[in-house]
Parts: C-alpha cells; sequence; structure tokens
C-alpha cells in the first residue's frame, strides 16, 4: 500500500483539485492530510472526503511530513504538495517498481501555457536527471523502511527536501519517472517568474557553496495563496 501525505496550510483553492484527482488514482492507497493550522477551509474541504485522515500539527512542511509518516501504514510514502497534481496511474507506476528502487520522483512543470515557466520546467528536469536531489513539488515518494532509517526530514523551517535528499542519495539512487506532477503556477507568476527564478537560483547556490541564504532570497518562501 502507498501512504499519501499531503502538508496543508490555507489551500482552499487548489486543494479540491489535487484531492480529485488523488482520488483518481486506482489501486490502494491511504491518504493522510497534515494541516498546518489553517484558518480558511482547508480542513472543511479535507472533510469532505470521508476516506482521508486529517492531521494537525505545528506549520512547516518538514514537521507536517513527518507528523504524516508517523501515522502512516503504506510500504511506499508518497509526499504530495497540496497545490500539485499526480499523473493518472502514477501509484500504480510506483506500486509497480522493481524492489531494488527504493525512493524516486516525477518529472514537473508548472500549471498554464507560459512558455517561460515551461522552459525553467525542462531545466528543472535536467537538474534532477543529474543531480538526484527531488524536490518537494516532484511527489517524493520513498520506501517507509528507508525514510524512517534515516531519521525523516530533517527539522528545518526551509529546503527540508534538499537536506533530506542529499541523505538519501548516499544510500540510493532515486528514479525519476517518465510521467510528469503539475504544479500550480501561481507563486512564479504572483511574485514575477524570472524574479522567483533567480531566487531559485540563487538559493541553490548558497545551498550548494555553504553560504549563508540572502533575506532577498528568503522572500521566494513567503505563501502566496
Amino acid at each position: 500500500m502507498i501512504s499519501v501525505i499531503i502538508p496543508a496550510y490555507n489551500e482552499e483553492k487548489a486543494l479540491p483539485a489535487t484531492l480529485d484527482c488523488l482520488f483518481k488514482q486506482p489501486g490502494v492507497f491511504e491518504a493522510i492530510l497534515v494541516d498546518g493550522g489553517s484558518v480558511d477551509r482547508t480542513q472543511e474541504v479535507a472533510k469532505a472526503y470521508p476516506s482521508i485522515q486529517l492531521l494537525s500539527s505545528p506549520k512547516g512542511r518538514a514537521s507536517q511530513m513527518n507528523a504524516g509518516a508517523a501515522r502512516a501504514k503504506g510500504n511506499w510514502l508518497l509526499f504530495l504538495h497540496a497545490d500539485t497534481l499526480l499523473p493518472e496511474d502514477a501509484l500504480m507506476a510506483i506500486d509497480a517498481l522493481d524492489d531494488h528502487i527504493a525512493a524516486g520522483g516525477f518529472r514537473h512543470r508548472f500549471s498554464g501555457q507560459n512558455g517561460s515557466l515551461r522552459l525553467i520546467s525542462l531545466m528543472d528536469n535536467f537538474r534532477c536527471r543529474s543531480t538526484r536531489i527531488i524536490y518537494g513539488d516532484q511527489a517524493m515518494f520513498v520506501r517507509q523502511r528507508l525514510f524512517q532509517e534515516l531519521g525523516g526530514f530533517p527539522d528545518q523551517s526551509i529546503l527540508e527536501d534538499i537536506a533530506f535528499c542529499q541523505k538519501l542519495i548516499q544510500v540510493t539512487q532515486p528514479i525519476l519517472m517518465a510521467s510528469t506532477v503539475v504544479t500550480d503556477s501561481r507563486k512564479f507568476v504572483k511574485k514575477g517568474i524570472w524574479r522567483s527564478t533567480g531566487q531559485v537560483v540563487l538559493i541553490q547556490l548558497c545551498v550548494t557553496l555553504r553560504l549563508p541564504i540572502p533575506r532577498t532570497a528568503l522572500a521566494f518562501f513567503q505563501d502566496v495563496r
């Protein structure tokens, strides 16, 4: 069984499409939504799906995803952002993977038809193929036993996906699935596509060189709904 863990915070707008897409997936899975203290209709939206497990934890993707993993019963853990749509038969494809495969993620693109966003996704997919570092919006999945052995996501407010994957690639080679997830492009559109891209590149560079991340780049992590 696959446990799909969804961290959410004030996601009443994007969440319905994500859950509709998830519950159209064939196969056996459980869905765990971990709310980080939403003050909108996020919990109400989740409760419209009777089979979903609704948990609460302090705000922060790392703490929310770890809380969901602690409750999960599946052999696989799939971490799905609340604004990201899975491709058709995504869960069946994971379930069919060979036993030696322990982790992976999906190719990525943004919603909409903006050419610049398509280019950014192409570059991001190339980066992922080269480094095997899976970002959170790529619907990262990992076998439960390995996730627990690595101690879960580190307790940090940002970049928990990169920090976890840096540990992950020391013990296995995550795969990149052929199909594609679609992430809501709202943040890049509202904050400026190339401005946001520049902030992401600067953050990646600082992480690689182990330098402090400038405040101007950290603005990328501000909530946009």
